[in-house]
Order: structure tokens, then C-alpha cells, then sequence
């Protein structure tokens, strides 16, 4: 992701935000102050609609007394931020091995057609923008989509699509699994340690009438 030269003006946390950032502060001794740049980067960024512009890491640098350019190597580093605007509804999409060797390029695929963008794209009207992401470190639920700090597991192509439209449709899609699957549990009726099998499994197999 390439930063974004244009100068989004001023910056500086809402009054809420700079009672929390010295809250926050207070966790790091002062040899080490400058390891909250990852949490601060994070709240600008949700103050800032979706992305961290030039202003906000010249602020932050300021506020923790370090280097501008050390704070743009973070913010550059992780893909947890954004360096140019971004859509109201940001939908990120693990493309790392273990989602790809489940379907992670049908996933991407059903993104594509039905946004009608590519990755790192926003759609015309600023509603979505797609984004691809290495691992989200869910491997045993993959491929995986992020949406809102929260996962969407177990997806395939119609899977996609739906979710997708739901959102256009402004529901609320349950996150998780989307397979029927509870969790990380196999996808069918436990076939060992049934004793400790959790009841919500047991009573979703029940009422889907699973084999026995």
C-alpha cells in the first residue's frame, strides 16, 4: 500500500481520545514510551475514518518524541492500517497459504465481481473498499474474511456473495463460520471425546438432525 501525499490537514485526538492516550501511556515505562505508538496509531485511525494520513503520524511522532519516519515504518509495516481513505465498510480477505489452499482465490474472485473493484480499490461511491491481507491467523477456519474486527470463516464463493450482499442490504451477518460448522469443531457430529463436546454442538447437530 503506497502512502497518500495528500495533506489531509491538522491532526490531533478528540478530547476522549487524549484522556485515553495518557491512560494508555501510563502502561509503558518511560525508557519505552514509544511502544504506544502501535495502540495510538490505532485510535487516530478509528478517529480518522478508516486511515492514518501524514498529520496523524507527524502528531503521534510529537506526542511520543520520536522520529516521523520511525512512525511511518510501523504504520507502513502492518497491514492493520490504512495510508490512504478508505470505504464505510472495509472487507479484508487472507490470501496467505493456508486460505488459499482452502479457496481463498474463489473468495477473492467473488469479492471482485460483486464490488466490482480489485484489491486495494474503493468502490465509486466511498461504501467498500477490498483489501488483501496475509494471515489472519484463523488457518483451522480458512479461507477467512476480516470485516469489522470480526471473522467470517469457512467461506466458498456463494458464501462470499452473500455475505456481501447482506452487507449492501444493511443485515446483520452472523460472524464465524459460515458453513454451519460450530467454531473450529468438524463439521459433523463429534467422533471422539463426546463427553466433553460442547452443548451448543451438540444441540445444533441435534436440530439439524446430523448423522448420528
Amino acid at each position: 500500500m503506497t502512502l497518500n501525499l495528500v495533506d489531509a490537514g491538522a491532526f490531533e485526538f478528540s478530547p476522549e481520545n487524549k484522556k485515553w492516550a495518557a491512560e494508555e501511556l501510563k502502561k509503558y515505562p518511560d525508557s519505552y514510551r514509544q511502544s504506544c505508538v502501535m495502540p495510538y496509531l490505532h485510535r487516530a485511525q478509528e478517529q480518522n475514518h478508516g486511515w492514518v494520513s501524514i498529520p496523524i503520524m507527524e502528531y503521534i511522532a510529537d506526542l511520543l518524541d520520536m522520529a516521523y519516519i520511525r512512525v511511518h515504518e510501523v504504520a507502513s509495516f502492518y497491514s492493520m492500517y490504512n495510508l490512504k481513505p478508505v470505504g464505510k465498510h472495509v472487507i479484508e480477505v487472507c490470501t496467505t497459504t493456508p486460505c488459499w489452499l482452502r479457496g481463498s482465490d474463489d473468495v477473492a474472485a467473488a469479492c471482485k465481481k460483486e464490488l466490482g473493484i480489485g484489491f486495494g480499490e474503493t468502490t465509486a461511491d466511498g461504501e467498500f473498499t477490498l483489501l488483501e491481507v496475509e494471515c489472519a491467523g484463523a488457518c483451522v477456519n480458512a479461507p477467512v474474511i476480516a470485516y469489522k474486527e470480526n471473522y467470517y470463516e469457512d467461506l466458498d464463493e456463494d458464501t462470499t456473495t452473500a455475505f456481501i450482499k447482506s452487507i449492501k442490504a444493511g443485515k446483520v451477518v452472523s460472524c464465524g463460520p459460515q458453513n454451519g460448522r460450530f467454531k473450529s469443531c468438524p463439521k459433523g457430529r463429534a467422533t471422539t471425546l463426546k463427553d466433553f463436546a460442547p452443548k451448543e454442538l451438540l444441540k445444533a447437530q441435534d436440530s439439524k438432525g446430523s448423522d448420528k
